[in-house]
């Protein structure tokens, strides 16, 4: 039993204040047996929260796909693992520093992607990319959004930027990728989610698991201090107020470069054979790292709270087990080799201290001087806690009609000018401002960086012998929009286009991990949007073979009462056997032809005709009101999404790996935001640069470029004759479509290929060389424009608008 003074008496009230409700409390002195102190109080509700609990989601998480043939390490540890070949693994997760980031944008950033890089190397895995999913409010004044508000999320959107390629500079792992959007119900709550990469050998995989009674419990690394105190129980647990300002001290403070010495002493001292668990101190710091590990052992675990490194004076027992200081690792030693342990960590300068050991019995025993702090049983603790299966219902179906829906320009309209304002869109526009702020190459291994790919690529080396082996894929994707409209649809469509951006860089889907960013699951409809979140993404991982290896939930995004869209998040892993097949989305020699791959059409189905019949015009518009065009042009946010179909999807990427494998195809990319136009103006936007890299590539004429030529973007003529109106055929982001470019001698290669798969391909057009872009739609030119104002106006129209006063 606790025998330790405390200044403070518990009761309910100030469980209350903890987070913690009547019940929950009461379930605190059943387990003790007693009342608690304001020490284990605070245990109780860091464990219980929202945040490390996941009680509120635990239900529906039981109903995703976690196994498959690669799956090594599936949700439950630090992060996910699948076996990549050769002896090789994967440890990849992605994690959400949502709050934190609107309380101070840049530490928050900072530290949501040093807590994912801990997670990485917690395993045994040296971390090798990072990418992003970000989420702001509008950023220039609109409808929704006053031009106070736009200013604000201005600069919170800077700060987070900063704060992401500060520390993965500083730290030296490549922020590869990438997404961001802009919506009104991000304004005073926006997305901060972080995906981490790392490569390790099997057989060196750790996992935080304290075994062994009398081994010894090491502190490593940072000293503790009193940032983060509370920040998964209350910051990430409960929705913004007007307070929520004064909870900056909350928010922790990173040091990237420290974090590095710590990758590099942990993964030596796992290499020396002494060290038997380590778990990091991320949300909830100590009171996580002990429990946790002794739940997962099996075993105990006390630790003497006056051995642990502090940077600041008279902290209690209450803050020192719940500080969320960052930097900072827990590890189990063998017995009587706690000298190779602490040996490498002087090395690397860094803090290391035994402070605890391994005990049977399963209570986790916090003293502190002598006197117990706190004394709990480990396992209900960490795996007993409350379990909430909440209301679900859904909210009141929305009323629309033809006179809400998008309405499409008359045929033969010029749509030039529309093309130019959604390329400047956030979600379309260049986002060179943002990853000229990261370093995308450091240690040299990105073979397709930001902007290059549907997908980023890293090559992977072995550990130990430094030999390239494949390469990985990966992408993060997500349309809170579409969520919002139809959370199962939309989260299918997360998933399939993840798995298209992998496919559509070369790469074989093999596994996915989710970040699940929802409103308060205190309400039916939040909870009625989650569970079906649930069900879309466990439907298209089961489809697509991509089992979910883990990740991560993060309820109350709301502010005053309003949520934002339900927002999952997918990060899409992909394997390529062979590194020279990669793909890119750049258009590589003027002459090149253009097919357009549909998995949606199916070779010779006798029941395709009942399939596919044509859409009432109402249908198309009801479907075309929830696309970035319609928001761009429009201002409109309407209707449903896109109807997907998997097996289509599952065709379309087969088809592009095959495509890649047997190098047919000079590019690939999937057709998503903006649709065909907007994929076409991109590749030619890309190919500027690759043109400018490759002085001796092909030519139409047979003859070198010029000079001038290679600087200046490649452009395209292209000509639909399809039935659709004008902007559905151009803009519409229907799924399981792709557009490749091939040398002519190619083209009948690709076609036994599209049929072997069950693809519909059909050419329809050209790459040029010429400064002109050109659709045509039904024999008209609907977009007939020279290239550079719509390259200027891609290029540069986010940048214009963050960095305006």
């Amino acid at each position: 039993m606790a025998t330790a003074a405390t200044e403070i008496k518990v009761t309910p009230e100030i469980a209350a204040e903890h987070g913690l409700t009547v019940e929950e409390y009461a379930r605190v002195i059943q387990i003790l047996g007693r009342e608690p102190n304001i020490t284990e109080l605070g245990i109780f509700s860091v464990m219980w929260s929202e945040h490390c609990s996941y009680k509120s989601s635990k239900v529906h998480l039981k109903r995703l796909p976690t196994r498959g043939k690669v799956v090594v390490q599936g949700p439950g540890e630090n992060a996910g693992v699948v076996d990549i070949g050769d002896g090789l693994v994967a440890a990849f997760k992605i994690e959400s520093h949502n709050h934190p980031s609107y309380v101070e944008p840049f530490q928050g950033a900072t530290t949501g992607v040093g807590g994912i890089l801990r997670d990485i190397f917690t395993m045994g895995a040296r971390p090798i990319a990072v990418l992003d999913s970000l989420r702001f409010g509008e950023i220039t004044p609109g409808k929704n959004t006053t031009a106070e508000e736009a200013a604000k999320n201005r600069r919170i959107l800077d700060g987070v930027i900063r704060g992401v390629g500060s520390y993965g500079n500083c730290f030296g792992v490549p922020t590869i990728g990438g997404e961001v959007a802009c919506e009104p119900c991000y304004s005073q709550n926006p997305l901060v989610n972080a995906l981490a990469l790392g490569i390790a050998r099997k057989e060196d995989l750790f996992f935080a698991k304290a075994k062994g009674a009398g081994n010894p419990v090491i502190y490593v690394g940072a000293k503790t201090g009193r940032d983060g105190i509370h920040g998964a129980s209350l910051l990430a647990s409960a929705e913004f107020t007007e307070e929520s300002q004064q909870k900056r001290p909350n928010v922790q403070v990173g040091d990237p470069f420290l974090e590095k010495l710590l990758l590099e002493a942990c993964l030596e001292a796992m290499q020396t054979g002494a060290v038997v668990a380590i778990q990091d101190m991320g949300a909830a710091g100590l009171t996580c790292s002990t429990v946790e590990m002794a739940s997962r052992g099996g075993t105990g675990i006390e630790i003497d709270l006056a051995k642990v490194p502090q940077r600041e004076t008279a902290m209690t027992p209450y803050e020192i087990m719940l500080s969320e200081s960052q930097e900072r690792m827990l590890l189990v030693a063998e017995k009587g080799h706690e000298q190779e342990v602490l040996g490498v960590f002087n090395k690397w300068g860094l803090d290391a201290v035994v402070v605890g050991r391994v005990t049977e019995g399963g209570l986790a025993r916090i003293k502190n001087n002598g006197s117990v702090a706190a004394e709990i049983p480990a396992h209900p603790l960490a795996e007993e806690g409350p379990v909430y299966n909440r209301p679900v219902a859904a909210p009141a179906p929305r009323v629309e009609s033809e006179k809400d829906w998008f309405r499409f320009a008359p045929e033969g309209t010029n749509l030039t000018q529309n093309l130019l304002k959604l390329l400047a869109s956030p979600a379309i526009a260049s986002k060179r401002w943002i990853t000229e702020q990261y370093d995308t190459s450091v240690r040299t291994n990105t073979l397709a960086g930001p902007g290059a790919g549907d997908a980023a690529i890293v090559r992977i080396k072995d550990p130990k012998t430094n030999e390239v082996k494949r390469a990985l894929a990966l992408s993060t994707d997500g349309n809170g929009r579409w969520c919002q409209l139809n959370p199962r649809v939309g989260a299918m469509h997360a998933v399939a286009e993840g798995a298209r951006n992998v496919a559509a860089s070369g790469a074989r889907p093999i596994a996915a991990t989710n970040c699940l960013n929802f409103g308060s699951p205190e309400k039916p409809e939040v909870m009625w949007q989650f569970s079906q979140v649930i069900d879309g993404i466990a439907e298209a991982c089961t489809a697509l073979g991509t089992p979910i290896t883990g990740g991560n939930v993060s309820f109350y995004n709301e502010t005053l009462g309003k949520s934002i869209y339900p927002t999952p998040v997918m990060g899409m892993l992909g394997i390529l056997d062979d590194v020279s097949r990669v793909l890119k989305i750049a258009f590589r020699n003027p002459g090149d032809l253009l097919v357009l791959l549909d998995g949606g059409v199916v070779l010779g189905d006798p029941s395709l005709a009942a399939r596919r019949s044509p859409l009432a015009s109402s249908d198309f518009a009801r479907e075309f009101s929830s696309s970035e065009y319609s928001k761009a042009i429009a201002a409109m946010a309407a209707g449903e999404p896109p109807a997907i179909d998997l097996a289509a999807e599952k065709r379309l990427i087969g088809c592009l790996v095959a495509l890649a494998s047997e190098g047919v195809v000079e590019s690939a990319h999937d057709l998503s935001d903006g649709g065909l136009a907007v994929a076409l103006a991109e590749s030619c936007f890309a190919s500027a640069s690759f043109v400018a890299n490759q002085p001796n590539r092909r030519h139409s004429e047979g003859s070198p470029r010029s000079e001038e030529a290679l600087f200046s973007s490649l452009s395209a003529t292209v000509n639909l004759d399809d039935t659709r109106p004008t902007e559905y055929a151009l803009f519409s982001e229907r799924g399981a479509r792709a557009i490749v470019s091939l040398d002519p001698d190619s083209l009948a290669a690709v076609l036994a290929i599209a049929r072997q798969y069950g693809v519909a391909a059909r050419e329809i057009g050209k790459v040029t060389s010429g400064d002109v872009f050109r659709i045509e739609h039904k024999r008209c030119a609907v977009i007939d424009s020279p290239m550079e104002p719509l390259r200027d106006t891609w290029a540069n129209a986010l940048e214009k608008v963050i960095t305006r006063s």
